[in-house]
C-alpha cells in the first residue's frame, strides 16, 4: 500500500496550465471581493460558485469547441442551481434527484459532473425565497468564467491546431530517426521472441513505439482540425488538410522503407550502401524537424532548402549497385531491394518538399459561424442504452456502481442528519473509477490532499477571518489548484479542498471543527468508494475480450484482403478507413489490457498475451502498408502474393469465429503454419523472375527500360521478406487471441 501511495503521488498526468488557473481564480475572487466591499457577500458567493462549477469542466481543444463546451456547462449550472435551490431544505427529495444526475454525468461525458454538482451544492445551501435569482447569479458566474477562458481567442485561435501539427511533424521525424538507427544494426527479432520489452532496453528510439506515436499524433491532428469551422464547402482541401495528408504519406512511405530495409538486411549487396542510406534518412528527419519548428513558431524559424545532398549521394550509391547488378557482379534480388530503398527515400524527400511548400505558403484557415454542440440522436442513443443494459457493458456497470454509491452516501447523510454530508457524496462520486487500481490511486490522492488542505484552510481562516482577506485566499487557492490540476489529482485535492470550503461557507467562514468534519466525511466517502469497487459487480472488461478479439481479427482480415486486391491490381491503394478501423480495434484491446493491469489481482499471463496481440497487430498493419505501397508499380504477374494474402485473411476470419465459438479441438495447430508450401512457392517464383530478368538483359533489352519483368522483380523482391514477417505476426495474433479468449 505504501508503494501504491508513493506511485499515486508521483504520477504526472499533464502539464501545468497557468492561464487556466488565473482565469478561474479571477472569475471566483472578483465576485467575492466585490460582494464583500459592497455588503452583498451572499450574492458574490453564489456568483463565485457558478464560476467554480463551470471552471471545473476544463475544456480543451480549439476555442470553438471550448466555447460550445463552456456554453453547455453554463446552461447546466444555471438550471442545476434553480433545481437545487428548489430542493434546498428538503433532504429526501434531494436524495431522490441527485444520484441519477450523478450517474447520468458518468454515462454522458458531455454532461460530466457539472449537473450533479450544481444541484447538490445548491441544495445544501440555506433555502432562498428567490430560486430564479440564485440561478441567474450562478449563470453570471459561469458566463464570467467563460469570458475569461475565451479571452485569448483573437490572438491564440489557431494555437491548438499549430500544436497538433507540430506534434505530428515531430513524431513523424522520430520515425525517420528510428529507421536511420536500424540501418546496419543487427537483427533483434530473437530478443522480441524472448520478451517484447528487451528491444526497448537495448536500443532507443524504438521503431514500433515511434510508429504508434506518429500515427496517434496524425489522428489527433485530424481530430483537432475537424473541430475548426472553416466556412468552406466541399471544395479544395485547405493547407492544414494538405499538410496532414503529406505527413501521413511520409509516415506510410517510412513504414515501407523500414520493411524494405529489413529485407535488404537479409539480402545485402557486396558494395557499401548503409552509411549513405542512414545519412540520407537522418537528413530527411532533420529537414522534417525544421518544418516542425517553423510550424511551432508560425513561420519564424527557417524552413531549410528543398534539395538534400545526402539524398543525392544515396542515389549515386544505389546507381553504382544497379550497374554492378546489370554487369553480373551483384545479385539481382539485392539490387532490386536497394532500388526500392532508393525509391522510398526519394518519395519521402518529395513529400517533405511538398510539406515545405505548404508551410511556406502559410497555414491559414477561414472563420466559420458559431454553432452549438450537436444534439445526440435520440434513436441511436436509446439503442446504445439498450445494448449497454443487455450486454452489461463495463460503462453500464460503472454507471450503476456510481449511482448506488451516491445513493447510499446521500441516504446516510440524510438519515444521520450530517451537517456537511455532501462532502462524503462528492468524494464518492469524484473518486470512483472504472477499475480497482485507478480508484485506489484516486482515493489515496484525495485523502492525503484533503486532509492537508482542510488543515491549511482552517489555519488560514483562523489567522485571517475577514471576508476581503478570504477572497484573496480564494484567489491563491484557485490559481494553484486549477493550474496544477492537470499535473496530479493530489494537488487539486490539496488546493481544491479549502477552495470549496471557502466558497460554500463564505458568509460563515469555516473553522477547525468544519475542517475535522470535512476530513472525517472524506474518509467515509473513501470507504464507500473502496467498498463499491471491491464488492459490487466486476468491471466486465475480461468478459468483453472475446468480442473485442474477434472484431480485431475480422477487421485485420478485411485489411489483409484489401492488400490482396492491391497486389492483384483490383485496388489502387489500401482504404484509409480500413486501416483506421483495424487500428481502433487494436487500441480497444490495448485499453482492455490496461484496465486489466488495474485489477486487484492482475492476471499477468493474460496481460502478456494481450500485449503480444496488440504489438503484433500493429506490425501487421505496417506490413500491409508496405506491401500495398510497393505494389504501386504495375507488373503483369505478382506470383502467389495475392493468394498468400487471401489465405492469411481466411485464417484470420476463421480465428475470429473460433474466439467467439471456441472449437473442441484445443490442440489444433495454427492454420498459418499451413502456408509453408505457398511461401516456398514464392521463393521459387522469385528465383524464376531473377533468371528471366538476366535472360532479358542478355537478349539486348535496354538495361534502363522499365519492363514488366523488371517491375515484377522489384515487387516480389521487396515484398518477399515482408510477407514472411506478416505470416509470423499473423500467427502471433491468432495464437494469442485464441489463448486470451479462452482464458
Amino acid at each position: 500500500m505504501l508503494k501504491r501511495a508513493r506511485d499515486a503521488y508521483a504520477q504526472v498526468e499533464g502539464q501545468i496550465t497557468p492561464f487556466y488557473g488565473l482565469a478561474a481564480a479571477l472569475a471566483m475572487a472578483v465576485p467575492l471581493l466585490a460582494g464583500s466591499l459592497t455588503g452583498r457577500a451572499a450574492e458574490g458567493s453564489v456568483i463565485a460558485l457558478g464560476a467554480y462549477l463551470v471552471a471545473l469542466r476544463a475544456p480543451e481543444g480549439p476555442y470553438g469547441a471550448r466555447a460550445r463546451d463552456l456554453a453547455g456547462g453554463v446552461v447546466m449550472v444555471a438550471v442545476g442551481a434553480g433545481v437545487g435551490g428548489a430542493l434546498s431544505g428538503h433532504l429526501w427529495p434531494t436524495v431522490i434527484v441527485v444520484p441519477p444526475l450523478i450517474a447520468l454525468g458518468v454515462a454522458v461525458p458531455r454532461i460530466g459532473a457539472t449537473a450533479g454538482l450544481a444541484v447538490l451544492l445548491s441544495a445544501v445551501r440555506p433555502p432562498s425565497a428567490d430560486v430564479v435569482h440564485t440561478g441567474v447569479l450562478e449563470l453570471v458566474g459561469g458566463l464570467l468564467t467563460t469570458a475569461l477562458l475565451l479571452a485569448p481567442w483573437p490572438a491564440r485561435r489557431l494555437r491548438p491546431l499549430r500544436e497538433a501539427l507540430f506534434e505530428a511533424a515531430d513524431k513523424v521525424a522520430m520515425t525517420l530517426d528510428a529507421v536511420a538507427q536500424d540501418i546496419g544494426a543487427p537483427d533483434e527479432s530473437p530478443l522480441d521472441d524472448v520478451h517484447p520489452d528487451l528491444i526497448a532496453v537495448t536500443r532507443k528510439p524504438d521503431w514500433e513505439r515511434c510508429r504508434r506515436d506518429a500515427s496517434e499524433a496524425l489522428t489527433s491532428a485530424r481530430a483537432t482540425y475537424a473541430l475548426y469551422r472553416t466556412g468552406r464547402g466541399g471544395g479544395d482541401p485547405t493547407r492544414p488538410e494538405r499538410l496532414i495528408e503529406a505527413l501521413s504519406r511520409v509516415l506510410h512511405e517510412t513504414v515501407t522503407l523500414q520493411a524494405v530495409l529489413e529485407a535488404a538486411r537479409n539480402y545485402p549487396p557486396d558494395r557499401e550502401w548503409e552509411l549513405e542510406a542512414q545519412t540520407a534518412v537522418s537528413a530527411l528527419a532533420a529537414r522534417l524537424r525544421l518544418l516542425a519548428g517553423a510550424i511551432e513558431t508560425w513561420g519564424e524559424a527557417p524552413l531549410g532548402g528543398e534539395e538534400s545532398a545526402a539524398v543525392r549521394r544515396m542515389g549515386r550509391a544505389a546507381e553504382t549497385i544497379r550497374r554492378a547488378g546489370l554487369a553480373g557482379d551483384e545479385d539481382l534480388v539485392a539490387v532490386s531491394l536497394i532500388g526500392q530503398v532508393r525509391r522510398s527515400i526519394d518519395r519521402i524527400a518529395g513529400e517533405v518538399a511538398s510539406a515545405r511548400r505548404i508551410i511556406a505558403g502559410g497555414l491559414r484557415i477561414g472563420l466559420g459561424h458559431p454553432r452549438m454542440p450537436d444534439a445526440p440522436h435520440p434513436v441511436s442513443a436509446l439503442e446504445r442504452l439498450r445494448k449497454a443494459v443487455r450486454t452489461r457493458s463495463p460503462a453500464f456497470r460503472q454507471v450503476s456502481r456510481v449511482f448506488v454509491t451516491a445513493l447510499v452516501s446521500m441516504t446516510l447523510a440524510a438519515a444521520l442528519h450530517l451537517p456537511h454530508g455532501h462532502w462524503m457524496t462528492i468524494t464518492a462520486m469524484l473518486s470512483l473509477r472504472a477499475s480497482y487500481g485507478e480508484t485506489v490511486d484516486r482515493l489515496v490522492q484525495r485523502v492525503g490532499g484533503t486532509a492537508a488542505g482542510s488543515v491549511v484552510a482552517a489555519l488560514l481562516l483562523t489567522l485571517a477571518p475577514g471576508r476581503p482577506t478570504t477572497a484573496l485566499i480564494v484567489f491563491c487557492f484557485a490559481l494553484a489548484g486549477f493550474a496544477l490540476r492537470p499535473v496530479n489529482f493530489t494537488y487539486w485535492a490539496l488546493f481544491g479542498t479549502p477552495l470549496a470550503m471557502l466558497l460554500l461557507d463564505f458568509t460563515v467562514p469555516a473553522d477547525w471543527r468544519t475542517a475535522g468534519e470535512r476530513i472525517g466525511l472524506t474518509f467515509a466517502g473513501t470507504l464507500l468508494s473502496f467498498l463499491a469497487v471491491s464488492l459490487l459487480w466486476p468491471t466486465g472488461h475480461r468478459e468483453r475480450l472475446p468480442v473485442q478479439l474477434s472484431r480485431l481479427l475480422s477487421l485485420h482480415a478485411d485489411l489483409v484482403r484489401a492488400a490482396a486486391d492491391v497486389t492483384g491490381g483490383e485496388r489502387v491503394r489500401l482504404p484509409h478507413e480500413k486501416i483506421v478501423a483495424a487500428e481502433e480495434a487494436a487500441e480497444a484491446v490495448g485499453e482492455t489490457r490496461t484496465r486489466l493491469c488495474h485489477e486487484r489481482v492482475p492476471d499477468t499471463k493474460l496481460i502478456n498475451r494481450l500485449d503480444t496481440v496488440v504489438r503484433a497487430s500493429h506490425r501487421i498493419r505496417d506490413h500491409l502498408i508496405a506491401v500495398a505501397r510497393i505494389s504501386r508499380e504495375k507488373a503483369p504477374d505478382t506470383g502467389p502474393v495475392p493468394e498468400i494474402l487471401d489465405r492469411l485473411a481466411d485464417t484470420l476470419e476463421e480465428a475470429a469465429t473460433a474466439v467467439k465459438e471456441p472449437p473442441e479441438d484445443r490442440e489444433a495447430p495454427s492454420p498459418v503454419l499451413e502456408l509453408d508450401d505457398e511461401l516456398a512457392g514464392l521463393d521459387d517464383y522469385l528465383s524464376t523472375l531473377t533468371r528471366r530478368r538476366r535472360a532479358e538483359i542478355k537478349s539486348g533489352v535496354d538495361r534502363d527500360e522499365l519492363t514488366p519483368l523488371r517491375h515484377a522483380l522489384l515487387q516480389v523482391s521487396g515484398t518477399r521478406y515482408t510477407i514472411r514477417a506478416l505470416r509470423r505476426d499473423t500467427g502471433r495474433v491468432i495464437d494469442g487471441s485464441l489463448a486470451a479468449g479462452s482464458s
